[in-house]
């Protein structure tokens, strides 16, 4: 398997890092805008793949470097500054945008049969515009939506609990962004559901407020989100048709379509091959719909 990660930023080192440890490729390509910097993270994660039992070949390169590849990551962000203060999750969308234009099309064309996962914030939306940038069919672009979100609340809610975070199905759902909804309707470990309570609600509140609390500490997010975009891939790579939170394009669902929103989707080499429709509570549907509304007027101000 060949897999390309577009932008070396800290979000992209840090996945390409997870890919050093855990090789589920024959190839890592590593592009970025400035050449430089993807040479030396290729440069120091073969010293890194050196230690493991790995012959992975790592390199840096352009997009005819990539060419052929079967998962291309996008972790390339233009930079923001003040986001949640003076800036909004829009001004990322326009800010953004630009960067797939150039790179989407380029990539899709040496790779024609690739998978795109989107990480790139705010990534329902930008998953939306790289389907419709790219053409490809809608199972081969996966944005990493509320996958982190769900390993965040399944974390709080296994040490509340005292049950392994595995054992726990429940789902963070809707947009990754402020309008996520935790599906208390259908949560459950071991056939017993989890009803709303405080306990889950505080965190549920809880979960909403982590993101934006190691981006107050350290200025960033990196390894969250890099071993979710792990998920993804190992699911890919080894055809194991994992069930997990992705933004995938909405398509008539609660008579919500033309939109890109997380629901629980079966991942496996082919990509998504299916997205579940579960069964939402009034408050729950209140909250998706919310949710589409919400993500549709960021595309609609894009200039797709």
């Amino acid at each position: 398997m060949k897999i390309t990660i577009v932008g070396t930023g800290r979000v992209g080192s840090a996945i390409a890092f997870a890919l050093t440890i855990n090789p589920l490729a024959s190839e890592l390509v590593l592009v970025n805008r400035t050449r430089d910097r993807a040479e030396g993270d290729a440069l120091d994660l073969s010293h890194a793949s050196a230690m493991q039992n790995s012959n992975m070949l790592i390199r840096a390169g352009d997009i005819a470097d990539s060419a052929g590849s079967d998962v291309i990551v996008f972790t390339a962000s233009a930079p923001i500054e003040g986001l949640g203060e003076t800036k909004t999750r829009l001004d990322m969308a326009v800010n953004n945008l630009p960067l797939l234009k150039e790179w989407i099309p380029a990539m899709v064309d040496v790779s024609p049969d690739a998978i795109i996962i989107m990480v790139t914030n705010p990534v329902d939306a930008l998953t939306y515009a790289t389907l419709q940038i790219s053409g490809l069919p809608t199972g081969r672009v996966i944005g990493t939506g509320t996958l982190v979100d769900s390993v965040r609340y399944r974390s709080l809610l296994s040490a509340e609990l005292g049950i392994h975070n595995e054992d726990i199905r429940a789902y963070i759902l809707g947009e990754h962004g402020d309008t996520q909804f935790a599906a208390h309707s259908f949560a459950m470990t071991g056939g017993e559901r989890f009803y709303p309570s405080d306990m889950s609600r505080r965190l549920f509140e809880q979960t909403v407020s982590m993101g934006y609390e190691v981006y107050r500490l350290k200025g960033h997010t990196c390894y969250g989100i890099a071993l979710a975009t792990m998920t993804i891939l190992d699911s890919i790579a080894y055809d194991l048709r994992h069930t997990m939170p992705v933004s995938v394009l909405i398509e008539d669902y609660l008579d919500i379509r033309d939109v890109c929103l997380s629901l629980p989707a079966v991942v496996g080499r082919a990509g998504v091959t299916r997205v579940l429709r579960p069964n939402l509570n009034d408050d729950e549907q209140a909250s998706f719909r919310h949710c589409a509304s919400v993500v549709r007027r960021t595309i609609d101000q894009m200039d797709l």
